[in-house]
C-alpha cells in the first residue's frame, strides 16, 4: 500500500469521524475508490490506537463501522442461526 493511498484512507476515516452521525454511508458513498479490505484493515488499525489512547468511542465506532465494510466487501463470514442437526 503506497502511503498516497494510506493518506487517502485517513482522510476517509477522519471525515467518518467528524461527519454527523448517519451520514457514514453518504461519506463512504462518495469514495467507492477507497472501499476495499485495505481501508478495513486501516480501521481496524486506527481503532485499535484509539483503544489504547482511552478513546472508547471512537474505538467502537470504527471497529462497527470496519466490521460492517467488511460483510459487505465478503470478508465478514456470515454465521447462520441454523442449528446444524447431526443424527
Amino acid at each position: 500500500m503506497s502511503e498516497e493511498r494510506q493518506a487517502q484512507y485517513f482522510n476517509l476515516i477522519d471525515e467518518l469521524l467528524r461527519c454527523p452521525n448517519g451520514q457514514e454511508p453518504e461519506v463512504l458513498e462518495s469514495h467507492p475508490e477507497l472501499i476495499d479490505a485495505n481501508l478495513v484493515q486501516t480501521m481496524l488499525q486506527v481503532a485499535t490506537m484509539f483503544a489504547h489512547e482511552g478513546n472508547q468511542d471512537g474505538a467502537q465506532f470504527l471497529f462497527f463501522i470496519g466490521r460492517e465494510l467488511a460483510k459487505q466487501l465478503g470478508l465478514y463470514p456470515e454465521v447462520s442461526n441454523e442449528v446444524v442437526n447431526k443424527e
